[in-house]
């Protein structure tokens, strides 16, 4: 089946505006303390990790019919036990983060423009962008696309003022020690898997396009991380008032930190726009893979009725959680996001291939290189990060 160019581009930025979002404001902040080149090392590795468990998604999501998503694809590979995990955590995450997403962009949208409750920046950007979910992936895909080009514009525009400034002392702090703790933020900020199985419905089941768009949409991602870390890291010191320790302390974003070590006119609003197009692409790449998944889980039509009532399980839990329960939400997703996403995101996937591969013996048009090597790889980091989390909060 021949696949329009300009859909595999935009399933490719849905790939990188998903992952590029609210991560990179906090990212630099998180790992300061233990210098740039650990950070990207550490990177790198979370990288990897997230880049062969959305294609081991790919590989299990070309096995079921058209249109099945995670719900689906854990009750024929993993029993009804796979199925109730995959209902809990995916809603979980994908609801946590599009509350996160709303009540970040509310608050940009408050500052820009005050004079309003904050209900009702989050119901305005709620309205706006839940009505381009509700249309599916190709106008997803267009929206993306555009504040995408936005982002990047932004993105260049912030370098272009600040890579004069860069400081080669400031990038030769290595803490190695300290990477461990940024690996639920890397896990998070290499996040897209959600929406695996709406870019296979969006390039229709096309094993060859679906495996380009991954690989070059994380590798966007990375290199677009690894210029901000050096960006920034570089720029603004770590310790001091006015460093990147002083800002997490005082839970302020990496924006704000490099703003202050700048100085230029303009920043400000490059910065404001930066956040708000990143933040934006990540929100609607959440929505659209959450909008699949419940069609998929409660076997809603995705066209008429079915439609609205679709729109109206996304906007109204978001709207009201990221409007009345907004810290105690984000709370209980610093402190579980990443079991979350390691266990959603890593194990299920790694564990679903094994089941079907060498249990079940299915085959389909695509499967990931390595054998076993892959799907060992990633259940022993999944195992190693949540057992390292789990000691570190006990």
């Amino acid at each position: 089946m021949k696949i329009p160019f300009l859909h595999v581009i935009g399933a490719t930025l849905l790939v990188a505006g998903t992952s590029i979002g609210g991560g990179m404001l906090a990212l630099p902040v998180m790992t300061a303390d233990a210098g740039f080149w650990p950070s990207l090392a550490m990177m790198a590795l979370t990288w990897s990790f997230m880049t062969i468990t959305a294609l081991l998604l790919l590989e299990a999501n070309l096995w079921m019919p058209a249109g099945s998503h995670i719900i689906t694809m854990a009750s024929r590979l993993l029993g009804p036990f796979g199925k109730a995990l995959a209902w809990v955590l995916y809603l979980f995450m994908a609801y946590a983060s599009l509350v996160a997403y709303t009540a970040a962009c509310g608050d940009l949208l408050q500052q820009v423009l005050p004079g309003a409750s904050p209900w009702i920046y989050n119901l305005l950007f709620i309205l706006v962008f839940g009505f381009v979910i509700d249309f599916g992936a190709r106008l997803v895909g267009l929206v993306n696309a555009i504040l995408v080009g936005g982002m990047v514009l932004a993105y260049f525009l912030l370098i272009s003022v600040g890579i004069g400034k860069i400081v080669p002392v400031y990038l030769e702090r290595t803490h190695w020690i300290n990477t461990l703790k940024t690996m639920p933020l890397l896990l998070t900020v290499f996040s897209f898997q959600s929406i695996v199985p709406s870019l296979t419905i969006y390039l229709k089941r096309s094993a060859k396009h679906l495996k380009i768009a991954i690989i070059v949409g994380m590798g966007f991602t990375f290199i677009t991380y690894a210029f901000w870390q050096l960006l920034v890291l570089g720029t603004v010191p770590v310790d001091g008032n006015q460093g990147l320790k002083a800002a997490y302390e005082q839970g302020l974003s990496a924006a704000a930190s490099y703003q202050v070590a700048v100085q230029h006119p303009g920043i400000a609003f490059t910065t404001f726009l930066f956040a708000f197009f990143a933040i934006t692409t990540s929100f609607l790449g959440i929505g659209l893979g959450l909008f699949d998944f419940l069609a998929d889980g409660f076997k809603i039509s995705k066209k008429g009725k079915g439609k609205i009532i679709l729109g109206l399980l996304i906007a109204g839990p978001t709207l009201l959680l990221a409007t009345l329960v907004e810290r105690i939400f984000l709370l209980a997703l610093d402190i579980t996001g990443a079991f979350g996403d390691t266990i959603l995101n890593g194990i299920l996937p790694a564990l679903m291939v094994w089941i079907g591969r060498y249990v079940q013996k299915r085959e389909g048009g695509f499967r990931v290189p390595g054998g076993k090597m892959p799907l060992i790889f990633v259940i022993a980091f999944a195992l190693f990060v949540i057992t390292y989390e789990f000691f570190t909060i006990t």
